[in-house]
């Protein structure tokens, strides 16, 4: 009778669990490592073993329970986690050479279990963990890792610094002996449940993962929308070097629309900004060989978003893309922008604006754009690079973000 009791107790449970409302309340899209030939490094190394890595997340929603992805989208061999545990950390910059935690935080289990192995090409949610987080609150995931690890599947330039360090430290305040990381590894997501919210998903490239935003500040677009907007969880699914129509620094826009969007759940709005690397590259360092671009085969490409998200009833939202004159002028990069360039992208804006066809637009393009040379981004809101948004390029896009979302 006593068995009886338990397994009735432990069916409850998974049911409770399997009925909560969960969103996803920060999300760093999955990407495929690339190898030496390409353009830029990863700046991370090429696999981990035996170490425990200390990641940053912050919440856009809050919720009473909680867990996490971790994702082997892209690997060629199995990812073992030993032990993963989640805490609150204090709400102050990385500091180099450690990063700390309140304790030693909560210990997370895979169907019971301390740890998991995620086959090549899938990924593994924790169990739902009783740990209640609020809105916008920082808190540290630490990943044991005990056997090699190639970082096949990774986040690239995640504007926040990661920690590694030697042997299984997951459940230590402070990281002795820690070495600083410039991108994520395999923490994909964190999401919570509780009272359902709406959920928003930011699509694009490095402008909406943040680039040119001062690290470690969470002062990207969907950040700082998701400062403004109460109740909504925000996603973003920025991928630096991302393109519309191309694999490049993670897959096309097509290839991850699923995965990276409407997989997301409760999703009911994508902002989609994405176009810009596929003019730029071509002719540069970052594709030599390829083709221009052409207006024609963008816009085919947004209607291919545009008919995905209508067939799951999502709204997507269509963002004109910024100026771009003098982008990466003096790097090894050069090459990016040309007039014949913005003729293409002056194209694409014009029928983003006119078109109808996307649900709404935003148009980033005539909020940051320079009024005295329109082709160039308006200094106060210009990064360095002529190319990302500063942090306060970054607000004037998630105040107009957030009157699209309201």
């Amino acid at each position: 009778m006593k068995r009886l009791s338990l397994s009735l107790a432990a069916l409850l449970a998974a049911t409770a669990v399997h009925a909560a409302e969960w969103r996803t309340t920060w999300y760093a899209a999955p990407m495929p490592a690339w190898g030496a030939d390409f353009a830029l490094p990863t700046m991370m190394p090429p696999a981990l073993e035996d170490q425990t890595v200390r990641e940053v997340v912050r919440t856009s929603i809050g919720g009473e329970q909680v867990r996490v992805t971790y994702s082997n989208r892209y690997g060629n061999a199995p990812l073992v986690i030993g032990e993963a545990r989640l805490a609150a950390t204090r709400d102050e910059p990385a500091r180099p050479a450690s990063l700390q935690q309140d304790g030693a935080g909560m210990q997370l289990t895979f169907h019971g279990r301390r740890g998991v192995t995620i086959a090549p090409g899938q990924s593994a949610t924790s169990d739902a963990a009783p740990l209640r987080v609020s809105a916008r609150q920082r808190l540290s995931v630490s990943t044991w890792l005990p056997q090699r690890a190639p970082l096949s599947t990774f986040h690239w330039g995640a504007q926040q610094t990661a920690f590694a360090a030697p042997g299984n430290q997951a459940a230590a305040a402070a990281l002795p002996n820690a070495h600083a990381l410039a991108g994520r590894t395999f923490l994909s997501a964190v999401q919570v449940s509780g009272t359902a919210h709406r959920t928003v998903v930011a699509f694009g490239d490095s402008i909406t993962d943040g680039n040119g935003s001062t690290p470690d500040r969470n002062l990207r677009w969907p950040d700082q929308l998701a400062e403004r907007a109460d109740g909504i969880a925000v996603v973003n699914a920025g991928i630096s070097g991302a393109r519309l129509l191309s694999d490049g620094m993670g897959e096309k826009a097509a290839a991850r629309f699923a995965r990276d969007v409407l997989s997301q759940p409760g999703v009911d709005t994508v902002i989609v900004l994405l176009g810009i690397n596929d003019i730029g590259w071509p002719g540069s360092a970052f594709a030599p060989d390829e083709p221009p671009a052409t207006a024609s085969a963008m816009i085919a490409g947004y209607r291919t978003l545009i008919a995905a998200a209508r067939s799951r009833q999502v709204r997507i939202v269509g963002g004109t893309l910024l100026p771009f004159e003098g982008a990466l002028q003096g790097t090894p990069y050069a090459g990016h922008y040309s007039p014949a360039k913005d003729l293409v992208r002056r194209e694409v804006n014009e029928w983003l604006r006119h078109s109808g066809e996307f649900d709404a637009i935003i148009d980033f393009d005539q909020l940051l754009r320079d009024p005295a040379h329109p082709t160039r981004l308006r200094p106060g809101f210009d990064s360095g690079d002529h190319l990302h948004p500063s942090d306060a390029g970054y607000a004037a896009m998630a105040r107009a973000a957030e009157l699209i979302t309201q």
